[in-house]
């Protein structure tokens, strides 16, 4: 048992704004009191719940290729030396899996999501996310390039490609699905892209980009999954994309979904000489369509290394930078590249997409539907989070940081019209309460009896970045595992999967398309279940129920 007294208590999920408030901990839930137990005295200090990412890419094929890739990185990064409580590992760009849980964990986060899983190697994930300490974990499993399913959509057979779907979902013992430039990586194959929604894919006569986009929402949502369709859209990064993002959106028809990396999908512009910012058009019709959730995406000005299913804008990088490249084709599943990238004030691309992130943040005005992200590690390394958080909270920091970009960028942004600072109640809803209710993890995020113990408790302090970059104490389960900066504890978080309902011929009808298309045997594909260590099936809606999951 554990009672934390005296702390200043934000928790949006209950509507607790700044609240003098103690708090009991027993058996690794939150519960009314607690008479006995370690007493930790948080007057004058802050408590929020443990922060919940909802994007990002820490474990499996394609953060492997991406540490592998930058080896000046790991020469150039402080390691994690082995000690009592942990074992040794390198930080820097892409850290490997016990620094991915020191360093999320020393930052007061305690559920992530990785965000992009093949099927094919999605055993090799589930291995790396076991070896991830401290935090709880997800998957979501890449759908929207997978052959199969694409031919039967173009069949006409949406019911079965329904079916496809959900086994493709439990054989990758995933949480939910991801939708990654629907078409276009199927199309890049063909050495092609799918720029336009509205015309047929490379290799198919009547198949769109944007009817992938209407049916995987629709399924996703008939099958009840918690988490609604996560959708990576059509020409991520290049100018003008705003008009793909919008048309996008469209072909939703009202389904819910949630939209990743919204920075990398809200540019105006014709060509790289004319890009600009159009978060604040994005913005407006975000506001105005609440069946929408979105991550920011934000960049950060620095090296890092970029890797994304969407191999055709990967290839595209790699032609701009001239910077080292690397290719890999999932079968009849997906791809993958990997770019290593540094972002310059001085470049007025990186400029704007620095800009973007923060006014999609700052215009978006419901906290509970945009959340912090940097897509890790596409626009920053996840543990560069404080800092963003304190772009968001101080407006004059903001103004400092404007101060070296370019002069042309002033007519090309908005930022320097917004005055808009976050409230620490706003924070804890982007970072904790936001994230865990759009993954249907409804006892994280809260702080309200019979939830996860799973809170942060940080000094008050001036400097922001410091603040959310150190906290005093971090309790996971009901476990000190972070005290004044120290790991006291690593204990194994635990996975989260879901498992929808198919109907019981889908092996059968599955196996003799798989054998004609792949290379190895359809019974070594799915990942067994023993594989996932301390698993939780998350409930999905009843298949013939008209509510969507909330």
């Amino acid at each position: 048992m554990l009672r934390i007294i005296g702390g200043t208590v934000y928790d949006p999920a209950n509507g607790i704004n700044g609240q003098v408030k103690d708090l009991f901990i027993d058996g690794g839930k939150l519960v009314a009191s607690a008479a006995e137990g370690r007493t930790i005295d948080a007057t004058g200090m802050v408590i929020f719940p443990g922060g919940v990412d909802v994007h990002t890419h820490v474990a499996g094929g394609s953060i492997n290729f991406a540490r592998a890739m930058t080896p000046e990185d790991h020469r150039r990064t402080q390691a994690f030396i082995r000690s009592q409580t942990r074992r040794s590992g390198i930080g820097g760009m892409a850290p490997t899996t016990f620094a991915t849980g020191y360093l999320y964990a020393g930052m007061g986060w305690t559920t992530v999501n990785e965000a992009a899983v093949p099927v094919l190697s999605a055993r090799h994930t589930h291995e790396e996310l076991a070896d991830i300490p401290i935090v709880d974990k997800s998957c979501l499993v890449l759908m929207a390039n997978n052959e199969i399913m694409l031919d039967l959509l173009e069949e006409g057979e949406y019911e079965r490609a329904k079916q496809i779907v959900a086994w493709h979902i439990w054989a990758a013992k995933a949480y939910g699905v991801k939708a990654v430039n629907p078409g276009g990586v199927a199309a890049w194959k063909w050495g092609k892209n799918a720029s336009q929604l509205t015309d047929p894919i490379e290799g198919y006569a009547t198949l769109t980009p944007g009817s992938i986009v209407t049916h995987l929402a629709r399924i996703v949502a008939e099958l009840g999954i918690p988490h609604p369709l996560h959708l990576h859209c059509n020409n991520l990064g290049v100018p003008g994309n705003i008009s793909t993002t919008l048309e996008t959106v469209k072909h939703l028809d009202g389904a819910r979904a949630h939209l990743a990396h919204l920075q990398y999908h809200a540019y105006g512009g014709d060509d790289w000489d004319t890009m600009k910012s159009e978060a604040a058009q994005l913005a407006d019709y975000f506001n105005s369509h609440p069946n929408l959730t979105t991550d920011a995406g934000a960049v950060l000005f620095g090296d890092t290394v970029t890797i994304s299913a969407d191999g055709p804008w990967q290839h595209l990088l790699y032609k701009l930078t001239g910077r080292k490249w690397g290719n890999l084709d999932v079968e009849n599943e997906t791809g993958c590249g990997i770019v290593p990238y540094t972002y310059r004030p001085s470049n007025l691309v990186n400029a704007v997409q620095w800009a973007t992130g923060l006014e999609l943040l700052l215009l978006i005005d419901d906290p509970w539907r945009v959340f912090l992200s940097t897509d890790h590690p596409n626009g920053a390394c996840f543990w560069r989070y404080p800092e963003i958080i304190q772009l968001l909270m101080s407006a004059d920091f903001r103004k400092e940081c404007m101060a070296p970009l370019p002069t042309a960028i002033k007519n090309r942004i908005t930022l320097p019209e917004i005055d808009r600072e976050y409230t620490l109640y706003e924070i804890a809803t982007i970072i904790s309460a936001g994230p865990a209710r759009a993954l249907g993890l409804h006892h994280k995020g809260n702080l309200g009896e019979g939830m996860d113990a799973d809170i942060v408790i940080y000094n008050r302090e001036d400097d922001i970045a410091r603040m959310f970059g150190h906290p005093r104490y971090v309790i996971k389960g009901g476990e000190i595992v972070i005290e004044e900066g120290d790991i006291r504890e690593t204990p194994d978080g635990r996975e989260y999967l879901v498992k929808p309902f198919y109907e019981p011929d889908t092996e059968e009808f599955l196996r003799p398309r798989f054998e004609d298309r792949y290379c190895m045997s359809f019974e070594n594909y799915p990942v067994e279940m023993e594989r996932i260590e301390r698993s939780q099936i998350q409930a999905c809606a009843s298949p013939d129920s008209s509510d969507s999951p909330q």
